[in-house]
């Protein structure tokens, strides 16, 4: 899928979850979009206590909003794919259907992924 066939609502969660990187200078930023069109965005947690990846914080934050489903998930990292437990933290709530975006620094989409 090249960028520009990017559906505006997927390209908004992209936009944000680079915000969110850029913003606060961590190595990714995440954004989810819940069933009702809401949207959760955050950045890698790094504390000597809790580390938590950007999608892992994002989709925490959206269950602790009382989302019930997801409808997306984008991450923006130079990593070259979506980790094995962001995965799951997503088709815990999105369910295995639910696409992944991974994006670039730039906020290229470089590859879509199912949770499942």
């Amino acid at each position: 899928m090249t960028d520009s066939a990017l559906d505006p609502e997927d390209r908004k969660i992209v936009t944000l979850a680079r915000s969110a990187r850029a913003r606060n200078g961590v190595p990714e930023g995440a954004a989810v979009r819940d069933e009702t069109g809401r949207t959760y965005v955050a950045g890698t947690v790094a504390l000597e206590s809790l580390r938590l990846s950007a999608l892992r914080t994002a989709v925490a934050m959206a269950v602790a909003s009382g989302a019930k489903s997801l409808e997306a998930a984008a991450v923006v990292t130079e990593a070259e794919g979506v980790s094995a437990e962001d995965r799951a933290a997503v088709r815990d709530l999105g369910g295995p259907e639910t696409p992944v975006l991974l994006a670039s620094p730039d906020g290229t989409v470089r590859l879509t992924v199912s949770a499942g």
